[in-house]
């Protein structure tokens, strides 16, 4: 009861008491939605998950939501080299929000806002993503890269090293 009213008076949302993860300390609650396995969070940090997972938002590669459905597809970090994260799409994980509050808006702004810059590179054998993005928690931008399906990893590989090589003569 005096969290949620420290919630509501803080202007963040109320942590519900069947959350299955733990917050950081300074980690505040922006939204909370439902689905049937239980809550789904944004924090500044990131995305919660109903098993009690966080994503953080530097990790959400597209998030969109209709018809009650919030789709989200996570990456994971698939290497690095010389200062690039080369990430790899994960299976759209779907969640069905019984009460999606103002979970769908914060997690579309959470995204977005994460993301400096990005432009898709053509490359001899498939294309990637390039996207400089703010780690939450952390100063500065990641430089990523997130590779086309069926682009080779040489390839992609190649990219990294050429960026990170140009980035480093400025």
């Amino acid at each position: 009861m005096i969290r949620r009213l420290l919630a509501r008076l803080s202007g963040t949302a109320a942590v519900p008491d069947d959350f299955g993860g733990t917050l950081e300390r300074d980690e505040d609650v922006l939204a909370a939605g439902r689905v049937e396995d239980g809550p789904v969070l944004a924090t500044h940090l990131g995305l919660w998950l109903p098993e009690g997972r966080r994503i953080g938002w530097h990790l959400i590669s597209k998030a969109t939501w209709r018809d009650g459905l919030l789709a989200v597809i996570e990456a994971e970090q698939a290497g690095e080299l010389g200062g690039a994260v080369l990430l790899r799409d994960l299976p759209v994980r779907r969640l069905r929000l019984t009460e999606p509050g103002r979970l769908p808006d914060v997690v579309h702004e959470r995204v977005n806002r994460s993301i400096r810059s990005r432009h898709h590179r053509d490359l001899p054998e498939g294309g990637a993503w390039v996207v400089q993005r703010k780690v939450p928690g952390q100063d500065g931008v990641a430089l990523q890269i997130r590779p086309d399906e069926g682009t080779s990893d040489a390839a992609a590989e190649a990219l990294a090293r050429a960026l990170t090589r140009r980035l480093g003569d400025q």
